[in-house]
C-alpha cells in the first residue's frame, strides 16, 4: 500500500492537497465514491427545525426545541490521506449542525480531565467528584464516569426539562419509527444495560462542567481546537435553560446532540482536523494534546456494546460498517454526519448529509479505491 509522509495543515493557511494516484488511490474508484456520496443525499428536510419539529426523534411534547438550530447544507465532505486532502465535494467550509457527533467531543473533554488529574479513575462513581444532587442514592449513586461515557449508566432523572424516560427504549436502527421509544421500562443496575439516551449524555456534560468549573467550549478551544489550527467558526451550544452559576458566573452546559437543538455546529475542515488528531493517537505538531492512554480507553469496546467505546463508534468485527475494516472508528451524528478514522489506512473521511443507509457504501467505496 502506498504511504505518504505525514503532514499537518497549518492554522489559517492553505491545506495541502495531493492527487489520488499519488496518495495510493485508484482515481476512478475514488471519484466513484465521491459521486456516490453526492447522489445519496440525506432525506432530511433542509430546515432542521422542521425535521425536529415533525417528531423525527420523539412526538410532542417531548420534541420541543429548546436550543438553536440552523438550516442544513447539501452533501459535502473530505477524504484525507497523510493529512492531505485527496478529495472534496460540496461545501466543506459550511458550518452545520452535527447532532451526536458532538458526543465524541464530550469524550475529548473527559480525556482532558483524565490527563489533568481532575478525573483520575473513570471507573469510580461520579458522586465522589460531583456533588450536585444528581448522583444521590439509592440508584444514581452507583453511576460511574465510565458508565456515562459508554451509555450504560441507566441514570434516572430530568435534565433541562427532558426526563430520561423520553429516550428509554430508543433504537437507533428504527429512529423516527420506534413506537416504544419513551415508554417506561424497569431500570437496570448501572453498568448492566446499554441505551442511547441523550438525557444521560447531557448529565455527563453537566458533570464535566462542574468538574472543570468552566465552559466546555472554552476548554476544548484552548486545549484542542486552537492547537490543531481549527477555525473560529465552530460553536457548541446548550439550551436556553441550561445555564448554571459557578463561582459567581453564568455558564451554559452544552448538549451532546441536537435533537432538541443545540450541540456542535462545525465545518468539515475542523471535523477533519479532529479526526486527524485521533488518527495520530492524540498528537499534533510534536505535542501530545490527548494522552495515548485516553485514546486507548476511548477505543476499547464496551462489554455490553462492542461497537461503542467512550462516545466513539467502533467497527469491532465489522459490526458497524461491514464494508469497512475493523480497525476504523467514527464520530456519528444523525442526518448523517460522519467522521470516519482508520489509522491502519492513514485515512480520515468526513461526510455530511448522506443518507444513513448509504454510509457503509461510501466508506466501503473509499477503502476499495485505496486498495485498488
Amino acid at each position: 500500500m502506498t504511504t505518504i509522509a505525514e503532514y499537518e495543515p497549518p492554522a489559517g493557511g492553505e491545506w495541502a492537497r495531493v492527487a489520488p494516484g499519488d496518495a495510493g488511490f485508484n482515481p476512478a474508484g475514488l471519484a466513484d465514491a465521491v459521486a456516490f456520496a453526492t447522489a445519496n443525499e440525506s432525506p432530511w428536510e433542509r430546515d432542521l427545525a422542521v425535521q425536529i419539529g415533525k417528531g423525527h426523534f420523539e412526538p410532542p411534547p417531548w420534541n420541543e426545541i429548546i436550543g438553536p438550530t440552523k438550516p442544513r447544507g447539501g452533501p459535502s465532505g473530505l477524504v484525507l490521506r497523510g493529512g492531505r486532502i485527496v478529495a472534496a465535494w460540496g461545501d466543506p467550509a459550511r458550518v452545520d449542525m452535527t447532532f451526536s457527533a458532538s458526543k465524541s467531543y464530550l469524550s475529548l473533554c473527559a480525556g482532558l480531565a483524565f490527563d489533568s488529574g481532575l478525573l483520575p479513575d473513570p471507573t469510580r462513581p461520579v458522586r465522589e467528584l460531583v456533588d450536585d444532587g444528581g448522583f444521590d442514592p439509592p440508584h444514581n449513586s452507583a453511576v460511574t464516569w465510565q458508565h456515562l461515557l459508554q451509555l450504560t449508566s441507566e441514570w434516572e432523572g430530568e435534565m433541562w426539562g427532558k426526563p430520561d424516560i423520553v429516550d428509554r427504549n430508543r433504537d437507533l436502527a428504527s429512529e423516527g419509527q420506534n413506537t416504544k421509544k419513551g415508554e417506561a421500562r424497569p431500570l437496570q443496575a448501572p453498568g448492566t444495560h446499554w441505551e442511547y439516551n441523550d438525557v444521560r449524555v447531557n448529565r455527563l456534560a453537566l458533570a464535566l462542567l462542574r468538574l472543570w468549573r468552566r465552559g466546555l467550549p472554552d476548554l476544548i478551544r484552548e486545549r484542542i481546537m486552537n492547537p490543531i489550527g481549527a477555525s473560529d467558526g465552530w460553536e457548541w451550544h446548550g439550551y436556553r435553560n441550561s445555564w448554571i452559576e459557578i463561582d459567581g458566573r453564568q455558564i451554559q452546559s452544552v448538549s451532546g446532540g441536537g435533537h432538541w437543538g443545540g450541540g456542535l455546529f462545525i465545518d468539515s475542515f475542523d471535523h477533519a482536523r479532529v479526526g486527524l488528531l485521533m488518527q495520530r493517537g492524540g498528537r499534533w505538531g510534536g505535542r501530545q494534546l490527548v494522552s495515548s492512554e485516553w485514546i486507548r480507553r476511548s477505543l476499547t469496546p464496551c462489554d455490553l456494546k462492542p461497537t461503542y467505546g467512550y462516545m466513539w463508534w467502533l467497527n469491532t468485527d465489522r459490526g458497524m460498517y461491514p464494508s469497512a475494516p475493523s480497525t476504523g472508528f467514527a464520530a456519528v451524528g444523525a442526518g448523517s454526519n460522519i467522521v470516519w478514522v482508520d489509522p491502519a489506512s492513514d485515512l480520515v473521511l468526513v461526510a455530511r448529509w448522506i443518507a444513513k443507509d448509504a454510509v457503509d457504501g461510501l466508506i466501503g467505496r473509499v477503502h476499495a479505491a485505496l486498495r485498488g
